[in-house]
């Protein structure tokens, strides 16, 4: 059996009495510690499972994972947020179920459901997009077209920032603005402008910072440690509007 366990958004403490149960009966426990930031503390994790947690990156487990998850017995392997919104999840489901592997998954918090903290409502969202960082001529101007394609329907966009954990990096809103600042110098389609309104948003579920304002507003913010997101509002409703008013900068 292997259980696919969602952390929640910030640290140990966001697990479920579920998935706590769950996981105190398995053989082997693993963290996976590369699609988000664990702010919460390994040690204290394992006092709580009363066993060893190991923890895996990228290579452990788009590569090898018949060398740890998929080695058969009952294991369970812990993610950030809710395991089933990454896409690398969804192989391992698949690769689990190919090798004859009962899955099971037990859901948590995440950030597509926590950004209504905004006070942004959930269903205007549009396409969400991920603004990587640059890596000599690799700059991938589809955050921008996603921008487009929602504001030409009205919708919000949710722009997930970078993480490369095994590197230490994690994009700052403060870099996003800046990557999507030179997006529209290089695309010229007034989508993202000095004077664009948008929501920088920092640990989710943590101690939260939330700033609303311009681009050159928000960029000046201090935002703190990771995890950080950027939204960028379509039309609003006036009580979004009033929402966001409690985060102005």
């Amino acid at each position: 059996m292997l259980y696919l366990i969602g952390m929640g958004l910030h640290d140990e403490r966001d697990l479920s009495l579920k998935a706590v149960e769950a996981l105190r009966g398995c053989e082997r426990v693993y963290l996976e510690s590369y699609t988000s930031c664990f702010n919460g503390d390994i040690n204290r994790l394992q006092e709580m499972l009363g066993k060893e947690v190991v923890l895996l990156d990228r290579k452990d487990l788009e590569e090898n994972p018949e060398e740890n998850v998929l080695a058969g017995g009952e294991v369970g392997l812990i993610v950030m947020g809710d395991p089933m919104v990454a896409t690398t999840h969804s192989d391992l489901v698949l690769r689990a179920r190919e090798k004859g592997a009962e899955v099971k998954v037990i859901h948590s918090s995440s950030v597509y459901s926590a950004i209504a903290e905004t006070g942004l409502q959930i269903y205007k969202f549009g396409r969400t997009t991920t603004i990587a960082y640059p890596e000599g001529d690799y700059f991938p101007k589809s955050p921008y077209e996603a921008l487009k394609e929602n504001h030409m329907r009205g919708l919000h966009t949710l722009l997930l920032l970078d993480v490369k954990a095994d590197e230490g990096r994690y994009m700052t809103v403060n870099e996003g603005i800046k990557y999507l600042l030179m997006m529209e110098e290089s695309c010229l389609q007034n989508q993202f402008k000095k004077d664009s309104k948008c929501v920088g948003v920092a640990r989710l579920g943590g101690d939260t910072a939330i700033r609303y304002g311009t681009a050159e507003e928000v960029i000046k913010e201090e935002f703190g440690g990771p995890p950080h997101i950027l939204i960028v509002p379509g039309k609003m409703h006036y009580m979004e509007e009033e929402m966001l008013k409690a985060y102005e900068v």
